[in-house]
């Protein structure tokens, strides 16, 4: 099968959307020996899309693991403009501000859906809302009359970015939609959606990768040997609660003050300003701050080893991969009740879960689970069966193939 994946970023561009798929991608020349292009941007991370001054790819073809990948540069500059217009433009709710909102937010790429129409793929599949990548891979499976898979990844409670009718105008569409949860697939049904033609499919995580170093070892490579270590490795923004992070852990030191905190993750622009809240504290608490900014991701592994508790306080998440490489850790996490998390993690089962952007009831869960470590132990046991059995990369590989043979014969 030749199969054409249209997405945001792709390897080395870091982002949860990204690993899904370039091993998804993967797992299909492995496991099938499929033909799989991937058309991405020339961008590190969203941010760039709208802001001109940060490091890009070079544009063009390579190839990595048996994967094509072309990267089209970006009008980032446009999108620059078009945002100082979109807020006032959606707080006055002038018509066609949903457009604005997309066009700002970008990725504007020049030719991709005629480069996408053009391309000599069986399927197209693309990956995710609210980006305009997904709507030049709808029109350029329309001109060409092909097949299309949207994978949206779509996180409801943002209203900004996902109270668009036209997102659920592109599923109704589209030939088939793959959701990351069931609460997500339930969502897009109740907006149009035919049931028939939603998939809940999820995302993966490689257990063994994570079997080969001890806690720790891997403590004593970062530094940590001394206390217990929260850690939130992911991606660096305030919607992923890294302030809410940020405000429970003075509350944790004052329970357990022995304890250190990891922050590990791309830097990004909110950077910046969780750099400044930290050096607002009192020296003692910065000494039992790490940071590990831009990490190659041959390190992932040892920055979870070194971890005690993960605690990921998303609140716009439409799945989570870091719960899943923290459990093929064994670790207990906190997430938040909001949302899709609730389906990923089932709190007091693998993990405990918090209200968005309630720091007090996070500093709880962190220090209840750093005093009580059998119990926490028997969370991340739970987990790690959780994801041996359900959220392995063949697994996930072999139903996204599915999808894409049921589109094709149209079944």
């Amino acid at each position: 099968m030749r199969i054409l994946h249209v997405t945001q970023g792709y390897a080395p561009a870091i982002g949860g959307t990204e690993w899904l798929i370039q091993r998804v991608s993967e797992e299909l020349v492995r496991q099938f020996g499929d033909e799989v292009t991937v058309f991405t941007t020339n961008c590190y991370s969203g941010e760039a899309f709208y802001t001109p001054r940060l490091p890009r790819l070079p544009a063009g073809w390579s190839e990595l693991n048996g994967v094509r990948i072309r990267r089209f540069p970006v009008l980032s500059r446009v999108s620059q403009v078009l945002r100082l217009l979109q807020a006032p433009a959606h707080r006055l709710r002038l018509p066609g501000n949903q457009h604005l909102r997309a066009w700002s937010g970008g990725p504007l790429v020049p030719g991709l859906a005629r480069a996408i129409a053009e391309h000599p793929a069986d399927v197209i599949a693309a990956s995710s809302f609210p980006l305009m990548h997904m709507f030049a891979a709808l029109q350029g499976a329309r001109q060409s009359g092909r097949p299309v898979a949207l994978h949206g990844g779509l996180h409801p409670d943002d209203r900004w970015g996902f109270d668009r009718p036209m997102i659920y105008e592109a599923i109704r569409a589209a030939d088939h939609y793959i959701a990351n949860t069931q609460f997500e697939a339930n969502y897009i049904v109740e907006r149009g959606a035919d049931p028939a033609r939603v998939t809940d499919i999820g995302t993966g995580v490689d257990v063994e990768r994570f079997a080969g170093l001890t806690a720790a070892e891997a403590k004593a490579r970062l530094g940590l040997e001394a206390g217990p270590v929260v850690g939130f490795i992911g991606q660096m923004g305030r919607h992923k609660g890294v302030d809410t992070l940020l405000r429970a852990m003075p509350q944790v030191w004052q329970a357990v003050p022995e304890a250190r905190l990891l922050l590990a993750g791309a830097r990004t622009l909110y950077a910046d300003f969780m750099e400044r809240e930290i050096r607002a504290w009192p020296a003692a608490q910065r000494r039992k701050v790490t940071i590990a900014f831009n990490f190659d991701e041959a390190d992932k592994p040892a920055l979870f080893r070194a971890v005690d508790v993960l605690a990921y306080p998303t609140g716009y998440e439409s799945f989570g991969i870091a719960f899943l490489e923290a459990w093929a850790c064994g670790l207990p996490v906190v997430g938040c009740r909001r949302g899709a998390i609730p389906w990923v993690v089932t709190a007091g089962r693998d993990g405990l879960l918090v209200p968005f952007q309630d720091d007090l009831n996070l500093a709880e869960a962190i220090v209840l689970l750093l005093r009580n470590p059998r119990w926490a132990r028997l969370l991340g046991e739970a987990g790690h069966k959780k994801v041996e059995i359900r959220y392995n990369w063949r697994e996930v590989g072999r139903r996204f193939r599915a999808v894409y043979e049921k589109v094709l014969h149209n079944l």
